[in-house]
Parts: structure tokens; C-alpha cells; sequence
């Protein structure tokens, strides 16, 4: 199946990086049919396609504007098809799903969303760059169980690490998880080893369930 995988993913970065909607929509509903997970399709054609077209983008072989295209056309899709995958079993909790301030890619946070809302629980996506101050305001309203951070692109580390250092220490109790494109080549378990670190959506759902429990 793996073939399979990286040839819908191909083809999907092809159509994206020409604009076609219609047949990146078409790709994502023929890739369920013959493979009906949700989250095999986020990680094995959507995220390798993103990753890619994030790629040409800092080595300028694709302009910003393409780049946002990609990026539209695939979010659109993952509002499509939520429908499809949220959990009809609720649990009791909740958590905050937001990129890193000043970030400006929420569609890899947006997949993380969707992958609590598929087991159950109630999923506050905050998308891209909150600052700081207004995430703070929003996890002392919501008082949520998580909080789940992406960090897309490495220069915006730093901004990360100011929010992991205000945010453990003024909710020590509150459960954080972080990944995303910019922490690939970090172990930031060392500085962290109370903050889970998960490198795809697999690792995450497993460790959800293993929580549930």
C-alpha cells in the first residue's frame, strides 16, 4: 500500500502546485475509497505534499502566493471532510489546538484537531499565530484538559520556546503537546520532559488512547 500512498501524493502535489481544487478533492475521495482512514490520507498524502510544497517555497522554486494556494485548496478540503470523521462517542474533554505566535501554517494543526475530534473530544481550533497573551485568556476561560502546539517553520523556535517556558510554569497541571515540520531535526523532550513531543498522527492518536483509558 505504500506505493499507493506516495503515488496519490504525487499526483495530489501536482494538482495543487497547478491549482486544480476539483482534482486534489477527487484524489482525497478516491484514496478513502480504496483506503477508508482519514488519517492514513493526512499523513500519507496530504502531509508529504505540504511538506514538499514548503520545500520549493524556502528554496524559491514556488512563489508565497503558490504556496498559500496549497495550502487553501487543502484546508478546504479537511473542513469537507470533517464530517466524516468526528466522533458521534464524546468524552468529557477538551483541549486548544493553535500554532506558535506569529505562525502563519495552520493546516498541520488544523489535521491534529480533527484527530482529537475523531476519538471523541471537543477540539478548540484557534489556527495560526495567537499571541501569546490572547491563548493565555483563552485557556483560563476554557480551562481545557490539553493543549496541542504546532511549529511549522524553524525561525519562529524561539517563539515556541518563550510560550512552552510561560506556559508550564503558569499551568503547571495542564497536559502540552507539540509538533509540526519545524521541530523535526529538535529533541526538545530535553529541555521539556514534561511536554510530549509527537512526530506524526499515528503516535498521537495512540497516545490519546492509551489516555482515554
Amino acid at each position: 500500500m505504500k506505493s499507493f500512498d506516495t503515488e496519490c501524493s504525487k499526483d495530489y502535489l501536482k494538482n495543487l502546485l497547478s491549482g486544480d481544487r476539483e482534482m486534489c478533492l477527487q484524489i482525497a475521495n478516491s484514496y478513502l475509497e480504496k483506503k477508508p482512514s482519514i488519517k492514513d490520507l493526512y499523513e500519507y498524502v496530504f502531509k508529504p505534499a505540504l511538506y514538499e510544497v514548503g520545500k520549493l517555497w524556502e528554496t524559491n522554486k514556488i512563489s508565497v502566493a503558490d504556496e498559500h494556494m496549497a495550502t487553501a485548496i487543502t484546508e478546504g478540503i479537511l473542513n469537507q471532510l470533517f464530517e466524516q470523521l468526528i466522533s458521534d462517542e464524546r468524552t468529557d474533554k477538551t483541549v486548544i489546538v493553535a500554532c506558535v505566535e506569529d505562525e502563519k501554517h495552520q493546516v498541520g494543526i488544523k489535521m491534529v484537531g480533527d484527530i482529537f475530534e475523531s476519538l471523541g473530544w471537543d477540539s478548540y481550533f484557534l489556527g495560526s499565530g495567537v499571541p501569546l497573551k490572547e491563548l493565555t485568556k483563552f485557556i483560563d476561560k476554557l480551562k481545557p484538559d490539553m493543549l496541542a502546539i504546532s511549529l511549522s517553520v524553524y525561525h519562529n523556535y524561539s517563539n515556541l520556546i518563550n510560550m512552552l517556558d510561560y506556559l508550564s510554569k503558569k499551568y503547571p497541571y495542564l497536559a502540552i503537546i507539540v509538533g509540526g515540520q519545524g521541530l523535526r531535526h529538535i529533541d526538545i523532550k530535553n529541555d521539556y520532559p514534561n511536554i510530549k513531543y509527537f512526530e506524526d498522527l499515528f503516535l498521537l492518536e495512540n497516545y490519546l488512547t492509551e489516555t482515554n483509558q
